[in-house]
């Protein structure tokens, strides 16, 4: 009984509220003024005075006027409603005749449609006059379209139960659709496609222009014609051969005279300096001692070296690529080989010091080894690219040829007897020459075949003078002399601990016990060659930056004749220097030259016996440090 009693009171309430909403909705409508709507139908404006009116509450065929609305109406005012809406209908239909007769039959079709939603929205407003405002229901309005069939438009039913939102939705799309057929855009596409397609590309080539017949040519040069005035052909001019001059033209063989280039031939400083070299190396005194002296005195005496701008000048025209040191103890002769091919000679007692400065070109290509003979210092042999071994006498004042192949490249040589009689000569394509300087003629007595693709480097024993070291690309072999034939030959020891391209290899001068190498890997190695026949430990690995680029000399680090156990290398460093390492890896000294030694010394040698070190740059200079 409860139950029922609360859904019966529950049903109350929700009338109540119904009543209270219609009572509402109503009174809201009846103060809503009218508007005004402009509705476009192909091409033709209607403006209809619309009230909108929600369905939300009501259901399907359930819509009436509310009984405070009907009381007030009376059958004179919904004559005038039925009145106004047939003037609106007759305007609309002579208004949209001529326009659906013109179109097909899916367009009157569309049209009718749209039409019946103006009408269906027009019943769904209501028409406000100063005194009262009559709201008209769908049953109101079928019953008043019903006496005229054509007036009655099938489908209505269809959209009774959608809301005046949606209806005007659905108009607008009506209208959206009719709008977009009548631009005929799928038509226009279609005539644009063809159009494209009978387009003929255009024509790529140019076409010439035909030459008249008559048309009177351009003037023309009779000069360039090579004809004369009176129209005669003249003859042929005589070809005349360029000779393109080579920047490093070969040198004759055979000997040559030491002719300065850099002074006159009858200078007398030249044949007095010719003349005191050729009595010093008479009276050159052999140094005996064989002891080392220690690092801490030897330190003492590399601190006591010093630079100034009487020790630095210029010597050769190009990049020095070779050095030496005659071992003179009185004075000081350095000689210097260029990469241009010149070989030049300063004299340091000379003042001003450009007048101890002496230029000669043996070779047209660079000078890869220079050596004073240890026999005979007056003797000078240079090594080049071009193929020429040669012996400056300065006794007799001339360039000897020793040794010519023009078909190969020399890299390198060494003495391989004391008395300097036999020489070693290693070629840039991996094979060596062996040289009796005896024997008259320029040719080798032997030429050897190596493992080697490349032979940059070849130094002899100083003790065990058969045993010869050869560094190539990135092998380091070990030879000895007296096996050597003239097919291939394979190395004794070969050491191969460098990863990248070896610049040099020299045994220590006084011993032979040890081995230093310069690679390009940024170390220098030193081994142990003290035990040749076994094998060459590995001893120290210093780093080092060797790395000195495309225009520099690559660097060789060499032993100090006077202290086996050292070494000398030139640096990249800021500021620029000449280091000395010891065999352990530890480091020693570092010549620093200031404003006097502003670039990089890549090639640098050692005197013998006196503390002289002198090194060449890139520019020619040659910079000397000594006590």
């Amino acid at each position: 009984m409860s139950g029922s009693r609360a859904e019966a009171e529950q049903k109350g309430g929700s009338r109540q509220r119904l009543q209270v909403n219609e009572y509402k909705e109503n009174q809201n409508i009846a103060d809503t003024s009218l508007r005004p709507v402009q509705t476009t139908v192909l091409g033709v404006t209607a403006k209809v005075c619309l009230v909108p009116f929600s369905l939300s509450n009501y259901n399907t065929g359930q819509l009436k006027r509310p009984k405070s609305l009907l009381d007030k109406n009376s059958n004179s005012e919904v004559t005038c409603k039925k009145s106004k809406k047939a003037e609106i209908k007759k305007s609309c239909r002579r208004l949209l005749t001529p326009k659906m007769e013109a179109t097909s039959s899916k367009e009157e079709s569309t049209l009718q449609k749209s039409s019946l939603d103006v009408h269906a929205e027009s019943n769904k407003w209501q028409y406000k006059s100063p005194s009262d405002t009559v709201v008209l229901s769908p049953d109101t309005e079928s019953s008043q379209e019903g006496d005229s069939d054509e007036d009655t438009t099938p489908g209505l039913d269809d959209f009774s139960e959608l809301s005046p939102y949606e209806r005007k939705r659905l108009k607008n799309i009506s209208e959206n659709a009719n709008f977009f057929a009548s631009l005929q855009l799928s038509e226009s596409a279609a005539r644009f496609r063809e159009m494209i397609k009978k387009r003929q590309p255009p024509e790529s080539k140019r076409k010439k222009p035909k030459k008249k017949e008559n048309e009177t040519g351009c003037r023309r040069s009779m000069r360039l014609l090579k004809v004369d005035p009176s129209g005669v052909p003249l003859p042929a001019a005589p070809i005349q051969t360029v000779l393109e001059v080579d920047e490093n033209p070969l040198i004759p063989p055979g000997p040559l005279e030491m002719t300065p280039e850099n002074q006159d031939d009858d200078n007398a400083l030249f044949k007095g300096f010719l003349q005191t070299w050729a009595e010093m190396s008479k009276t050159r005194s052999k140094n005996t001692e064989k002891e080392l002296s220690s690092i801490k005195s030897y330190k003492v005496h590399l601190n006591g070296m010093v630079i100034s701008e009487d020790t630095v000048c210029k010597v050769t025209r190009g990049s020095i690529s070779s050095m030496a040191i005659h071992p003179s103890e009185m004075r000081t002769l350095v000689a210097a080989g260029a990469k241009s091919g010149q070989v030049g000679l300063w004299d340091l007692t000379h003042q001003p010091k450009e007048d101890g400065v002496y230029l000669f070109q043996p070779h047209s290509q660079p000078v890869s080894c220079l050596y004073f003979s240890p026999a005979n210092p007056a003797h000078l042999l240079s090594l080049s690219y071009d193929g020429t071994l040669r012996c400056g006498d300065f006794s007799r004042a001339v360039f000897e040829e020793v040794y010519r192949d023009e078909t190969r490249s020399f890299s390198s040589f060494d003495f391989l007897t004391e008395d300097a009689s036999t020489l070693i000569v290693g070629h840039w394509d991996g094979s060596m020459s062996l040289v009796d300087r005896r024997t008259p003629g320029t040719s080798c007595e032997k030429l050897i075949k190596t493992s080697l693709s490349k032979i940059r480097t070849v130094h002899v024993h100083p003790v065990q003078r058969q045993y010869l070291i050869t560094a190539g690309l990135r092998d380091i072999h070990v030879y000895d002399a007296r096996c050597l034939n003239l097919s291939r030959n394979q190395p004794l020891i070969s050491l191969t601990e460098h990863t990248k391209s070896i610049a040099s290899a020299y045994f220590s001068p006084l011993t032979g016990n040890r081995v230093v190498t310069t690679c390009a890997d940024c170390k220098l190695r030193i081994f142990d060659s003290s035990c040749i026949s076994s094998k060459i430990p590995l001893l120290t690995t210093i780093r080092h930056n060797t790395i000195t680029g495309r225009w520099l000399t690559r660097f060789q680090a060499v032993w100090d004749p006077k202290q086996e156990d050292c070494i000398v290398v030139g640096s990249m460093a800021q500021p620029r220097r000449v280091e000395v390492f010891h065999e352990t890896g530890k480091w020693v000294h570092s010549f620093l030259g200031g404003e006097c030694l502003a670039s990089v010394c890549s090639i640098n040698a050692m005197h013998p016996t006196r503390y002289i070190l002198a090194g060449g740059n890139s520019s020619g200079r040659v910079h000397v440090f000594m006590n």
